[in-house]
């Protein structure tokens, strides 16, 4: 068993509440690699940020459970080691699918979990959740719940279509999961292509396809019924066309990659809205920075030389994030 306090981590517990008072929301962005979790910890510490360390079971499996535990601690010395003196990280399990993976990821120090039950019926998602919980909170550790479906794809985590989040569940769902958090639905997606080309319109000035706006009126009615409780949103990349329009023109092929415009997620921001989870976004800027050298400089080989212009780009994305979109800039 290892704690996450003697890695040096945090829960979101206390994280969470300065940020609904603050009307700000904390960055939680995937990592698969050194090159991310760099990019991830110089962004925060010079923004001045706490962050949330997102990791996929598909993550957790590709970077190994155990050099895992290691990077979150090296993280946490390395924010330090850049000036940081009292840094806020979190380690948290993104779409934990099973209460045996998540008591996992609670006893190789992870300092918060997500089990995602929205597939299943409502009181099996119920019991689930309350399980995890009942473990997590022996120590100290922090749970996310979901309610409601979102479309896209992402790792392990596949839907046809989203199911937005029912209202009226939510009291009884926190209430009896005792979750620390709840993931809704309102209208974001997984992956790249979180949209599809019929349900935008085109927008005249830009030729630029636009989404549908996030069905606001359901978090409203969320917040109503759960004054002040965490909420979190999924499926909040924003795809950015200078990258989409960077690997196409680099020889990749994403054709109608739209994601969430930025103007809605400050929107949700500035409410009860207190993580927002970010991966496509990074996935992108890696690959148009890696896809850029290897066309003009074709004989290059040397890895530090490609993946080190996309860990620039990633740092840039994520202080872009912190400062312009999330606000949680200088709350350390």
């Amino acid at each position: 068993m290892v704690s996450y306090k003697e890695l040096g981590l945090v829960n979101t517990k206390e994280m969470f509440a300065k940020a609904i008072k603050g009307g700000y929301a904390i960055p939680a962005f995937n990592f698969n690699n050194m090159e991310q979790l760099q990019a991830i910890i110089k962004a925060s510490v010079e923004t001045k940020s706490p962050v949330i360390l997102q990791v996929s079971k598909g993550a957790r499996n590709y970077a190994n459970q155990t050099l895992l535990r290691y990077m979150a601690e090296g993280a946490v010395q390395y924010a330090k080691e850049l000036g940081c003196e009292n840094p806020q990280i979190v380690l948290h399990l993104d779409h934990g699918d099973s209460f045996e993976l998540c008591k996992s990821c609670v006893d190789l120090g992870f300092s918060s979990v997500m089990i995602d039950g929205s597939h299943l019926p409502y009181e099996e998602n119920v019991a689930l959740t309350k399980k995890v919980v009942d473990y997590a909170h022996q120590y100290d550790v922090t749970v996310e719940g979901e309610l409601g479906v979102l479309a896209g794809v992402e790792d392990e985590v596949c839907a046809e279509h989203h199911t937005y989040t029912n209202p009226e569940e939510v009291i009884d769902f926190s209430t009896r999961t005792g979750c620390d958090s709840l993931a809704i639905s309102i209208g974001t997606s997984h992956g790249a292509y979180k949209f599809k080309p019929e349900q935008c319109h085109v927008d005249p000035a830009t030729g630029r396809l636009v989404p549908p706006p996030l069905a606001f009126d359901v978090l409203d009615a969320v917040m109503e019924k759960l004054p002040g409780f965490p909420i979190v949103l999924h499926g909040s990349s924003s795809v950015p066309q200078e990258y989409v329009e960077m690997i196409n023109k680099y020889g990749g092929n994403l054709e109608a990659a739209i994601g969430i415009p930025e103007d809605e997620l400050r929107k949700a921001a500035k409410s009860a809205v207190c993580k927002i989870n970010i991966d496509s976004d990074s996935r992108l800027a890696m690959t148009a920075a890696i896809r850029k050298v290897f066309a003009e400089k074709p004989a290059e080989f040397d890895p530090r030389k490609y993946l080190g212009p996309a860990r620039d780009e990633m740092e840039k994305l994520y202080k872009h994030k912190i400062l312009n979109v999330l606000g949680s800039n200088d709350k350390l």
